[in-house]
């Protein structure tokens, strides 16, 4: 499908790993100008080069931490030296911590809160005044499931907060920005598998131990009861279709992707006692 998007300029967010990366590279091959942040110049770097080397055409690269206001406005004043406009914002950039209540510490809710709503916050209001003159754009915040449902194990009191705003925050920013032309959706990912993200969340679950081997039985035995994984291709079709026209008619969504892998919240219950 042409989702005709030539001319248009996508800042995509976490841009160098993950969905992040592969939504920037379905971005680059409609025709947009392809903006990726991300905090590692390494990262971006290799990302940059291999979508060049697949393309053959280049993105540009911005190193930040989207949990940085100071970043955040460094960002805004390059991207409009730099290109003059943001037609496109995909609002990918955040992560998890998964443990037990009693153990988050307070620097772990202020930083999940922070790289996970604050930023789509910070972030969307600094780059909407850009598709206001432009006559328009759209924005995909990309949320987690934690935002519907509890994980387990080890738990989600701190990330799945922070992922229900965004949720919330689509819905409001959609409704306020729709006599501007501006579509506001959010996708929701189930599981997707990246090495990085599972070893995380398997070190936190054992509580900072990690054996591979029991980590990979452990995935198996969940993908056998509960569903299939995605990956992150799937995931970003669907971000990049909502950044396009051909999603014109959908405006303030939070779609589920993920494969109809839902460990319902009875058995969550049923598995704890």
């Amino acid at each position: 499908m042409d989702l005709d998007l030539n001319g248009k300029v996508a800042v995509v967010t976490g841009g160098s790993k993950g969905i992040g990366y592969a939504a920037a590279y379905l971005l680059v091959r409609e025709g947009a100008t392809v903006v990726i942040a991300a905090r590692r110049e390494s990262a971006l770097a290799e990302a940059s080069a291999e979508i060049e080397r697949e393309t053959g055409r280049t993105v540009d690269t911005f190193a930040m931490d989207v949990a940085k206001i100071a970043d955040l406005d460094r960002f805004t004043g390059w991207l409009t030296d730099r290109h003059g406009r943001a037609d496109i914002l995909i609002n990918n950039a955040g992560t998890g911590t998964y443990k037990p209540f009693l153990e988050v510490t307070d620097d772990e809710l202020q930083y999940g809160m922070a790289i996970n709503f604050f930023a789509q916050f910070r972030l969307s209001q600094r780059l909407v005044p850009m598709m206001i003159e432009a006559g328009g754009g759209a924005i995909v915040n990309v949320a987690g499931r934690t935002a519907y449902q509890t994980a387990n194990p080890p738990g989600s009191t701190c990330t799945g907060p922070a992922k229900a705003a965004e949720l919330r925050f689509t819905a409001d920013l959609a409704d306020e920005l729709r006599p501007h032309n501006i579509r506001v959706n959010c996708v929701v990912p189930g599981v997707v598998v990246t090495e990085e993200r599972f070893e995380k969340w398997e070190r936190e679950a054992a509580g900072n131990a990690y054996d591979p081997e029991a980590a990979l039985a452990r995935r198996e035995t969940i993908v056998r009861e509960d569903g299939p994984w995605g990956d992150a291709w799937e995931v970003a079709d669907t971000i990049v279709y909502l950044a396009s026209d051909r999603a014109r008619y959908v405006n303030g969504a939070s779609l589920l992707v993920d494969g109809a892998n839902k460990k319902s919240y009875t058995r969550l219950l049923r598995e704890r006692d």
